[in-house]
């Protein structure tokens, strides 16, 4: 989904029944603006500024996901990850999480909508499928020889989403 407005972002949020707050803005705005699913630590990163609180972002990402503008993606390694809910586009494709280095990333061309019975969709946009394994830059840095403590390869994220 491409990026929205401040003031697009409010009007969703207010056609939620929610006050536009100016960090519930600030949350939306990030993940509709983001490929990837995002977990609460990397929301704070993204808002990039001391202006709220981690438990202020972190509330505000449940809420979103109370009244389905946004959708937990993914909780692999205990690490919830979320992204923005899009009716015109279902989400039913799987993500896929890196044992090595903790990434977790849509696989959006592997579509699952299209190849079940049209009766499964609405199961389906309220599931995950995740593929644990290893993503491609830590096979590439494997058969280049570089070991997991090398700094030149990423590493696992240490962020949690506790508030």
């Amino acid at each position: 989904m491409p990026e929205i407005t401040r003031q697009e972002a409010k009007g969703i949020i207010h056609g939620a029944g929610l006050r536009a707050t100016a960090p519930r803005v600030a949350v939306l705005r990030i993940l509709t603006a983001s490929t990837k699913p995002l977990s609460h630590s990397e929301v704070i990163q993204a808002v990039g500024s001391d202006d709220w609180d981690q438990a202020t972002l972190y509330r505000n990402l449940l809420r979103l996901v109370e009244v389905n503008l946004a959708r937990v993606a993914s909780q692999m390694g205990g690490i919830t990850r979320y992204e923005i809910r899009n009716d015109d586009d279902p989400h039913v494709h799987p993500h896929f999480s890196c044992e090595t280095c903790g990434k977790v990333e849509c696989l959006p061309e592997a579509k699952l909508g299209g190849s079940v019975e049209v009766r499964w969709h609405e199961s389906l946009a309220d599931s995950q499928l995740q593929l644990i394994g290893n993503c491609p830059d830590c096979l590439d840095a494997r058969a280049k020889g570089q070991s997991a403590d090398d700094p030149r390869r990423p590493t696992r994220s240490k962020s949690h989403t506790t508030g």
